[in-house]
Parts: C-alpha cells; sequence; structure tokens
C-alpha cells in the first residue's frame, strides 16, 4: 500500500508550490503572523518502518493545537474514562474558542480539541504540580512518541500567545466558575500556552503520530483500544467546525493547528505529518487539505 509513495510526495509538493491562494496565516498570534506561506512540507511513516518526505521537511513549526491529541492520550492514561464527565466527545459546529456554546452547555466543552476542552485536559495533567513539571511529562511523552529528544518549545510563541491569548483566559475563567477547572486558571493558561508553543518539523511529527497507526509501530504509549478511541475523536472533532468536510475531502482521522499544520493516521498503515502555514476560514491549513486529499486519492487511503 505504500508503493510510488515517494513519488507521490514530489509531486504534490510541486503542486503545492504552483498554488496561487495560500491561504492566510494566524496574525491573531503576532510570533506566528510573520511566517512565510510559502512554506510547505510533507512527510510518510509508514507501519513497515520508512519514511518519505518532501518539502521544506526540516523546518520547525509550532504545533498548536495538534498537541492537543497528545495531552489528550496523557490525560486518558492518567485518568481514564472518568475523565469524560469533564469534557465531551461530540463535534462543536462552532468556532475553536467559542465561548457562547460553553455557557449553553455549562461549563462542559463539546470535545477535548476545541480551545475550552482541550484547557480541560491539560488542567487534568495539571492535578496540583507545578507548571514545569506537566511541562516535562508531555515533552517527555512527545519525544519518546517521535523517538526524538530534540523537541523543544518556543519560549516566544508562548509568550506571545499569553500576552494576546485574551478568548483563553474567557473561556478558563468561565470553567472556573462552572467547577470545571481544579488549578489557578493562570497556571493552567501558562502551562497550555507553552504546551501549544512546542515546535517539530513534519519528519519528526509523522514519527511522533507513529502509535496512533495501531500495529504495534514505534513505541507503545496507547493501548490499542484507546487508539482507536483516539482515531474516532481525530475524524469526527480534529478539525473543528470544518471536521465533516475534512472527512468527506481526506477520509482521515487528522488533528489540524493553527501553526498550519496537520497529522493524519492511515490506520494500519501510515501516519502523515504535513505543513503550510496559510489557514482557511476554519483555521486550518488551507493547501495541507489539498494536499492530503490529493495523497489520500494517489495512494487509495480512506477508512471509508
Amino acid at each position: 500500500m505504500t508503493s510510488g509513495l515517494q513519488e507521490a510526495l514530489q509531486q504534490i509538493a510541486a503542486d503545492m508550490a504552483d498554488q496561487g491562494d495560500r491561504g492566510a496565516v494566524a496574525d491573531y498570534i503576532p510570533q506566528l503572523s510573520g511566517i512565510d506561506p510559502n512554506l510547505f512540507a510533507i512527510a510518510v511513516a509508514t507501519a513497515d518502518g520508512s519514511l518519505h518526505y518532501a518539502g521544506d521537511s526540516h523546518t520547525l513549526f509550532s504545533l498548536q493545537s495538534i498537541t492537543k491529541m497528545f495531552t489528550l492520550a496523557i490525560a486518558l492514561g492518567r485518568s481514564g474514562d472518568q475523565l469524560w464527565t469533564r469534557v465531551g466527545r461530540e463535534p462543536s459546529g462552532n468556532a475553536f474558542n467559542s465561548i457562547v456554546q460553553l455557557e449553553q452547555e455549562n461549563g462542559r466543552p463539546r470535545n477535548p480539541f476545541v480551545n475550552a476542552g482541550a484547557i480541560v485536559i491539560t488542567d487534568e495533567i495539571l492535578a496540583g504540580r507545578a507548571p514545569k513539571d506537566a511541562l516535562a511529562e508531555i515533552l517527555r511523552f512527545m519525544r519518546a512518541a517521535a523517538e526524538s529528544e530534540n523537541i523543544h518549545i518556543n519560549g516566544s510563541v508562548a509568550a506571545s500567545e499569553q500576552a494576546h491569548g485574551h478568548r483563553n483566559f474567557s473561556l478558563a475563567h468561565f470553567l472556573a466558575s462552572c467547577g470545571n477547572l481544579k488549578n489557578p486558571a493562570e497556571l493552567t493558561l501558562g502551562t497550555y500556552f507553552h504546551q501549544c508553543a512546542i515546535e517539530m518539523n513534519v519528519q519528526q511529527l509523522a514519527l511522533a503520530g507513529r502509535f496512533l497507526i495501531g500495529t504495534g509501530t514505534g513505541p507503545r504509549l496507547v493501548a490499542l483500544p484507546r487508539v482507536r478511541r483516539l482515531n474516532a475523536l481525530m475524524l469526527t472533532c480534529g478539525h473543528y467546525d470544518g471536521s465533516g468536510d475534512f472527512a468527506f475531502r481526506v477520509g482521515l482521522p487528522a488533528k489540524s493547528g493553527v501553526g498550519g499544520g496537520i497529522l493524519a493516521i492511515v490506520p494500519g498503515v501510515a501516519s502523515i505529518a504535513v505543513w503550510s502555514p496559510g489557514l482557511d476560514h476554519n483555521g486550518n491549513s488551507k493547501l495541507g487539505t489539498l494536499a492530503l486529499e490529493q495523497l489520500a486519492r494517489a495512494m487509495d487511503w480512506s477508512v471509508f
């Protein structure tokens, strides 16, 4: 199922270089606003142990909301299914930073991938510890997943988010008012902003996603039944209110981030990372989505 993969990646990278409409970078986070929208990278780590890539595959980028999938895996490992009393598992149908839906649903976020849900997940991992200890655990998990110690937090991006994260502060304080925040909002948000500022390149990210392939590829970090549930949540909720369109076009579980990255999984076959910093109106990588659509078609990859 991977024959012709490298040729497909090279063709996709060439096609993306010719695209005129590349979307808009996330200018509401100043440290992300200056990223060159012409950059593009794609990498695929396969279940047979090979790694294929094309484009600017050594360039680091901010994972942003892609980290929410890793922190969800950690929180489920720490707390088990009782975690679902604090956060739901349904698609939102609203913007990822919506406070209206949170108020309508009495402070229980719709799913772990909207910002309010991810703040709850980070709060669960924090569990009364110092933020540096929670962040160390998150980094250990992600480094183990990628089998790379060269994964770090970009302090400038974290500071930029903290200085301009007014909506996230509103979400956190509303969660606290509903009794759904165990730690002080400032500590949880400080941890959350630094978590989102973790950087990788597409090669590292593709390798880090191998534990979601479900065949024992890479480090065994999560039990297979939980892998299936993580993939289900990525398919239904991983692209916010663009999740349905992404499933229709690409047909794979995936998690996006406003840094322009997308991690997608072909169960039993491969982990895919793609990065292009220009975003569509839902906050998902415009060319990243197009590239994954082309790759899924070229390789006949789909969960449907």
